[in-house]
């Protein structure tokens, strides 16, 4: 799990002025609201008084006030009233919680938890085609999958196991020709994507553009941006495309919460939305099946510890972009908070950390730096 990435935390319709909305991503407590302006906000769900949670609080003026002693916090994570020291006290200045950017897209409402200023943050993936005309995107999903994320954007990078995973799907199978060779892999930053043609005359040199492209060549693939961005293309024909993407939050260890938006440039009648979302449901769940029993249960830290095959490059590029991510220090400590649980009240650092000092709750413990970048060849 790692900080500075933009991570979805909630549809739009679930975060309300009315009530505290309770989260859970990278191990940590969070509580997300609206004022009365219509702003989305989101800060760690702990009070620095006695540790009261947040979330169980109310909401009042635009704050949420701690369910524990009525302590209030605004959207900027700043203690703006404590009732037991009455109305004309002198707030200290230490009376504050992280506080995150916020962002909304696609009706989700995004996070970025870190502490990078504006400037050095890896934007929020960009879908070029939503809202678009000749486009018509699904109401996204949340999916809840009892496995850890990293396992559930390696499946998407995998195009070896449609053939025996997906039967809804026709089971289709993969050229071993195109498995054994290098795949039409292009990086960009934060990520990068496949692209397999269906036909035999493809062009493995296909670049950046043309995979961005609504006229991208027949054929489909995969992609990452960021350790938790899963993108996947199929395009049938130039009037027949499907566009699908997984914006995932790691809730823990051993849990996922994926918001998935689908987009298809045919069958634009919403009649036609019930049978497409079953379908793509019937699929992720057959991939749910296989990611929840896999063992081990997070990806190992050396590739030695699997057998891996040339089809699996798109894989091993994505774990050596985590590996970067980690040489930047921003891998969390997963075992460091395991073995505090319930004595520590951990934050994600916000970027106001970097304008001021005086914090009470402590920073997530994170891996130290390693000296190799671990950057994809």
């Amino acid at each position: 799990m790692y900080i500075n990435f933009w991570y979805p935390v909630a549809l739009s319709s679930g975060v309300t002025a009315e009530k505290p909305l309770a989260l859970r991503l990278l191990g940590l407590g969070f509580v997300a609201f609206r004022d009365s302006q219509g702003r989305a906000h989101v800060l760690a769900d702990t009070c620095v008084h006695r540790g009261g949670s947040l979330s169980r609080g109310v909401l009042r003026d635009d704050c949420v006030v701690c369910p524990y002693h009525g302590w209030r916090y605004d959207g900027d994570g700043h203690c703006v009233r404590i009732p037991a020291l009455g109305d004309d006290a002198k707030i200290p200045a230490r009376a504050k919680v992280d506080s995150y950017p916020v962002e909304e897209r696609y009706g989700l409402v995004f996070a970025f938890l870190g502490d990078l200023p504006a400037a050095e943050r890896p934007p929020l993936y960009d879908i070029p085609e939503f809202g678009k005309e000749g486009w018509r995107a699904s109401e996204p999903e949340i999916i809840e999958i009892k496995a850890y994320y990293e396992r559930s954007v390696e499946n998407g990078l995998d195009p070896a196991h449609n053939e025996f995973v997906h039967p809804s799907q026709g089971s289709p199978k993969t050229n071993p020709d195109v498995l054994r060779e290098r795949l039409a892999f292009t990086d960009w930053d934060w990520g990068g994507k496949f692209w397999i043609p269906f036909t035999e005359q493809h062009n493995w040199q296909t670049d950046l553009a043309s995979l961005r492209s609504t006229a991208a060549e027949l054929g489909a693939g995969s992609g990452h941006h960021g350790p938790n961005t899963l993108i996947t293309w199929i395009h049938f024909s130039r009037q027949n495309a499907f566009h699908q993407y997984l914006f995932e939050a790691p809730v823990d260890e051993w849990h996922t919460r994926a918001f998935f938006i689908n987009l298809r440039n045919c069958l634009l009648d919403p009649k036609y939305d019930s049978n497409t979302r079953t379908a793509n449901m019937t699929a992720i769940h057959e991939d749910r099946v296989i990611l929840e029993a896999l063992h081990p249960v997070r990806s190992p830290d050396t590739n030695n510890k699997e057998i891996l095959i040339p089809g699996d490059q798109a894989v091993t590029r994505y774990r050596a972009c985590l590996r970067q991510w980690e040489s930047r220090g921003w891998r969390i400590d997963r075992k460091a908070l395991r073995d505090t649980a319930g004595d520590v009240a951990w934050a994600i650092p916000c970027p106001a950390r970097r304008e001021s000092g005086n914090w009470v709750l402590d920073t997530v413990p994170l891996v130290k730096p390693s000296t190799s970048t671990g950057a994809p060849a």
